[in-house]
């Protein structure tokens, strides 16, 4: 049942709110003074406010400031006795939902709070999905290295100083820019990502800075840059050790002017971006090698952050498992997974040289195809050894191409039985087999539902 908080000193308002929503079935609360409103509002969990502009103590505008400088999304329908075109305008301005002039039409009350209502459910399922989102990319690790990264961030986030992320592919350097624009000041905004290695360098300009209509082959109309669309908040470069020495002195540019102009345009257009960059390649090696302007490179390199290899914190690796595996599990209906002692300590004596992305996956195919609740050693050595971890471990996989064919399809049974709930007629039909066929194949791989 959505929950509405009513702020009005006129008791007979309130009273015949309270009536007219509940009758709709919404639970409502109300209350005729603005400061017992005030701690309502911040002790209680209401999906929208309907608030009196004139009112003794503090009036409505006060409370949208109020609510406002607290920083609590709430949908504030305000009513007045006096409607005035500058009251619904400071109203707007302040943040109000809707405006309702006094006395109050049934009709338009409830189209109001119904549209209120839903804005702040869908408000709340985006926060909702985020946080999922935000908890499926954060850092996860209590090495010295990684808590060293954390509390840079927390020391330079809230700056508008530009940050170099370096380190291999796969190390989470995405992960360190999107937790910098979270502490942001500009978090308010979008951040803007580029992959500059994903990109043709015919191309990058425009992608970066935009072009007008016409300005080249193709070019049917106008193109904001990502710059532009950045302008107030981060963005972020990745791959930038990639990008065209062309590209770079125009990026320089940008830095140094806070101007930028669009490919076939004649215009300057003032733009407040904060760079974050990253890149996997050695710049200072590109710079000698002539592939690199160095004064880009000072200019982005004001605050330096290294994200290491998992190979340099294998203490993490357990923690990143089991923090892989609850996500996992979650979102297959899983039920969680335990790993053995043994497990863990094969897990870590791996190499990982794809670190945290490759871990990942191989933690994703391990979860999805041992059925059994607690993962052992000789699970994890069946499901890593096509991962890529060690060449060595591809060229052990089996005694004999037999034996290989025999556990891939192994594998591939178990996957498929999972897949159907263990429904044999079903798993038999997806493989093209008879079921007493089937029934051969998991006496044979000794395959039994856990």
């Amino acid at each position: 049942m959505k929950s509405i908080l009513v702020i009005d000193d006129e008791r007979e308002i309130c009273e015949s709110i309270k009536m007219i929503l509940e009758y709709e079935d919404y639970l409502v609360d109300y209350t005729t003074d603005s400061y017992k409103g005030l701690q309502k509002i911040e002790f209680g969990n209401y999906d929208a406010l309907l608030l009196d502009i004139q009112m003794p103590g503090k009036n409505g505008f006060e409370v949208l400031s109020w609510l406002h400088e607290k920083e609590i999304d709430m949908k504030v329908i305000m009513i007045s006795a006096h409607a005035s075109v500058e009251n619904a305008v400071k109203s707007t301005k302040l943040g109000a939902f809707d405006f309702l002039e006094k006395p109050i039409d049934r009709d338009k009350l409830l189209i109001s709070v119904r549209n209120a209502v839903e804005q702040s459910s869908l408000v709340k399922e985006n926060k909702k999905l985020k946080s999922e989102l935000s908890g499926s990319e954060i850092i996860i690790g209590n090495s010295v290295v990684i808590q060293t990264i954390h509390e840079t961030i927390s020391r330079v986030a809230k700056t508008d100083a530009r940050i170099l992320i370096t380190g291999e592919n796969g190390t989470g350097k995405e992960l360190v820019a999107q937790e910098i624009h979270r502490q942001s000041i500009r978090s308010n905004k979008e951040l803007i990502e580029v992959n500059c290695a994903a990109i043709h360098h015919e191309l990058i300009e425009s992608e970066l800075f935009g072009h007008e209509k016409g300005s080249f082959t193709g070019a049917v109309k106008q193109h904001i840059g990502k710059f532009e669309q950045a302008n107030g908040g981060n963005l972020f470069l990745d791959e930038i050790g990639d990008m065209s020495l062309q590209a770079q002195a125009k990026v320089l540019r940008a830095i140094e002017e806070g101007k930028i102009e669009r490919v076939g345009g004649n215009s300057k257009i003032e733009v407040d971006v904060r760079i974050i960059s990253a890149t996997n390649k050695d710049l200072q090696e590109e710079i000698k090698k002539g592939n690199f302007r160095e004064d880009l490179f000072h200019r982005l390199n004001v605050i330096p952050i290294h994200v290491p290899p998992l190979r340099e914190r294998k203490d993490d690796i357990p923690l990143l498992i089991e923090h892989f595996s609850k996500i996992i599990c979650e979102k297959n209906k899983f039920p969680q997974k335990k790993y053995s002692d043994a497990a863990l300590r094969t897990l870590q004596s791996l190499t990982w040289k794809g670190n945290v992305r490759e871990l990942r996956n191989v933690v994703e195919r391990i979860v999805i195809m041992v059925s059994k609740n607690e993962i052992t050693e000789k699970d994890v050595a069946m499901f890593t050894q096509s991962s890529g971890s060690n060449v060595d471990d591809l060229l052990n996989i089996s005694n004999s191409f037999q034996e290989f064919k025999e556990k891939a399809e192994k594998a591939f049974i178990i996957k498929q039985l999972n897949a159907n709930g263990w429904n044999i007629s079903k798993t038999a039909d997806i493989l093209g087999i008879q079921r007493s066929h089937l029934y051969n194949k998991l006496k044979k791989y000794e395959i039994e539902k856990e």
